[in-house]
C-alpha cells in the first residue's frame, strides 16, 4: 500500500500545470459550498464558521456539511389549520398580567397552540420519582399509551418500561411508541420484539435513508421530545430520558434531572404534538383520537414547541421575551449554555438593570467542548453582574427559566443553538405562582451545592483561557 501511494504520487507530480488544476479545483470547491452555506440565510457568524471551517477542509468539507450541516425541513404542519383560539379569561381572582398576555400571543403566534389550563402541574425531581410515577400511570391506562423520547435505552429502567407497556398493550390499550432513530440506536429490534409481539407499535424518527442515497441525511436533526401522553387525560415532558443514567437510586452519578406531570386540558396540546410527530414519521394519516371532556384548571399553561421545520425559533423567542419582560429576577438552568447573540443582550440588559440574574450550570458537562464554550461568555455575564453558579458532584441536566414570581419555562430545550434551532423541542410556559414558588424552592436548594464563579479566579492561558476562545469559535455550530 506505501508504495501505491508513492507511485501515485509520482505520476500526479509528472502532470503539467498540476498546482493550478488544484487551485482551480479548490476555488471551485469553495465557490459551490459558499453559495450553498450563503443561501441558507444564516446567522452571518454560523455562515462564517462554516465557511471559514469548511474551506480549509477541501472537498472533505462537502461530505461534513452534507451529513451535519443546518437544514430546513418542510413538512405539512397540522397546526396550520388550526383555529386560533381567543386568549382565555384569567382565573377568578387574579388579574390579567400585560407581560403574561404578550408571551401567550407570542407562543400562539408562533406554534399554533393556543394557552390553555392545568388541574394539576407536579414537578417531578430526578428520575426515580418521574419513573416511579409513569410506571403507576401506565399501569391505569385502559385506551391508549403514547410515547416519545429522544433517548431509550434497553437498561434496567428501559426495560421495566417496556415490560409495562407490554402487559398494557395485552390488556387491549393501544401503545405507540416513538424513538429517535440516533439517541435510542441501542433499543435494537430484538429489544423491542416482545411489545410489537403484544401489539404495540414502534416507528422511528429519522432513520437513515439507506435507500435514498442522493437525499440529504437527517443526522443533525433530532427529536429531543420527552412525551407521554396517557388515555387522554394524563401528560408527561421535560428533561429525563429512560435510561439507568438519570435514576439516582440506580446510580450515584445519575442527572439531576427535572420533569413534569400534567392533567387537564393541557394535556390535549401534547397529545397534538404527539401525533403530529407520529404522522410524520410513520407516513400514515394523522390519528383519529377521543379527547376527554374540557376539563378547565387553575394553571394557566401553554405548550411550546420548536423545530427546523419553522422558522420562527419559538422556544428561543419565548426565552428571550420572558427575560425581557422580568422585572425583579430570572433564574436560568441549564445543562449546555451556548447562546446566542438575542439571549446574551437578553440576560445581559437584566443583569445591568439590575434585576437578581442567576445561571445555573454543571461544573462539568457531558461534553467538555460544550463546558469550554459556555465558560467562555462567562466574564462578559460577570461584568453585567449575573450570577454564576456551578453545580455538582451530580451532572446539572434541569432545563428551566423562572421570571419574577408569576413565570416558568420548563422542558426537553437546553439554552443553546441545537436546542433552538436544530432539535425538534417541546417546553410548557407557566403563568402561576404556586408553582413558580415551587420551582424557586428547588432552584435555592440546587445552589447549595454549587460553587459561584469569581470574577477573579485564576485563570490558566493554556488550560482555560485559549481552550475557551477556541470553543466559542465553534459554538455556532454546536
Amino acid at each position: 500500500m506505501p508504495n501505491a501511494v508513492l507511485d501515485l504520487w509520482h505520476n500526479m507530480a509528472t502532470i503539467e500545470h498540476l498546482k493550478a488544476y488544484l487551485v482551480a479545483g479548490w476555488v471551485l470547491y469553495v465557490l459551490g459550498l459558499g453559495i450553498w452555506i450563503v443561501l441558507q440565510k444564516r446567522e452571518p457568524v454560523a455562515t462564517i464558521s462554516w465557511l471559514i471551517s469548511l474551506a480549509a477542509l477541501p472537498y472533505l468539507g462537502f461530505v461534513i456539511y452534507f451529513f451535519f450541516g443546518p437544514q430546513r425541513i418542510h413538512r405539512q404542519r397540522l397546526r396550520r389549520t388550526r383555529v386560533r383560539a381567543a386568549l382565555p379569561a384569567p382565573p377568578p381572582g387574579q388579574a390579567p398580567n400585560p407581560a403574561a398576555i404578550e408571551l401567550a400571543r407570542l407562543a400562539q403566534s408562533t406554534t399554533g397552540l393556543p394557552p390553555t389550563t392545568a388541574t394539576r402541574a407536579e414537578l417531578l425531581i430526578d428520575g426515580a420519582a418521574k419513573y416511579r410515577q409513569l410506571l403507576a400511570d401506565v399501569a391505569s391506562a385502559r385506551e391508549h399509551i403514547h410515547l416519545e423520547y429522544y433517548i431509550y435505552q434497553p437498561d434496567r429502567t428501559g426495560t421495566a418500561l417496556r415490560d409495562a407497556l407490554i402487559e398494557r398493550a395485552r390488556a387491549g390499550v393501544r401503545v405507540r411508541l416513538l424513538l429517535d432513530a440516533v439517541g435510542s440506536g441501542k433499543a435494537s429490534r430484538r429489544f423491542l420484539q416482545p411489545l410489537l409481539d403484544a401489539g404495540g407499535e414502534v416507528a422511528w424518527f429519522h432513520p437513515m435513508r439507506v435507500r435514498w442515497p442522493w437525499k440529504r441525511p437527517w443526522l443533525n436533526l433530532r427529536t429531543h421530545r420527552k412525551i407521554v401522553v396517557i388515555d387522554g387525560r394524563i401528560g408527561f415532558t421535560g428533561g429525563i430520558n429512560v435510561t439507568d443514567e438519570e435514576d439516582e437510586g440506580l446510580l450515584a452519578t445519575a442527572y439531576r434531572d427535572l420533569h413534569l406531570r400534567l392533567e387537564g386540558d393541557i394535556v390535549r396540546s401534547l397529545q397534538l404534538v404527539f401525533v403530529e410527530d407520529w404522522a410524520y414519521a410513520t407516513g400514515a394519516s394523522p390519528l383519529q383520537l377521543q379527547h376527554p371532556p374540557p376539563q378547565p384548571g387553575a394553571v394557566p399553561a401553554q405548550v411550546l414547541v420548536s423545530g427546523p421545520d419553522s422558522p420562527w425559533e419559538a422556544i428561543h423567542r419565548l426565552h428571550v421575551g420572558a427575560i425581557q419582560s422580568a422585572r425583579k429576577r430570572v433564574w436560568l438552568m441549564t445543562p449546555y449554555f451556548v447562546p446566542g447573540e438575542a439571549a446574551m443582550m437578553a440576560l445581559t440588559s437584566a443583569a445591568l438593570g439590575g434585576l437578581d440574574v442567576r445561571l445555573l450550570v454543571p461544573r462539568i458537562s457531558d461534553s467538555r467542548l460544550v463546558t469550554y464554550a459556555a465558560r467562555s461568555y462567562f466574564d462578559d455575564l460577570l461584568d453585567a453582574g449575573v450570577k454564576i453558579l456551578e453545580y455538582g458532584p451530580r451532572m446539572l441536566h434541569s432545563k428551566a427559566l423562572l421570571c419574577d414570581d408569576d413565570v416558568a419555562i420548563i422542558g426537553s430545550a437546553n439554552f443553546d443553538h441545537r436546542s433552538f434551532r436544530l432539535n425538534f423541542e417541546i417546553s410548557v410556559m407557566f403563568h402561576d405562582r404556586g408553582l413558580v414558588a415551587e420551582l424557586s424552592r428547588l432552584v435555592e436548594h440546587d445552589c447549595l451545592d454549587c460553587v459561584e464563579v469569581r470574577d477573579d479566579r485564576n485563570r490558566s492561558l493554556w488550560l482555560s483561557r485559549l481552550p475557551e476562545a477556541l470553543a466559542r469559535l465553534v459554538s455556532p455550530l454546536l
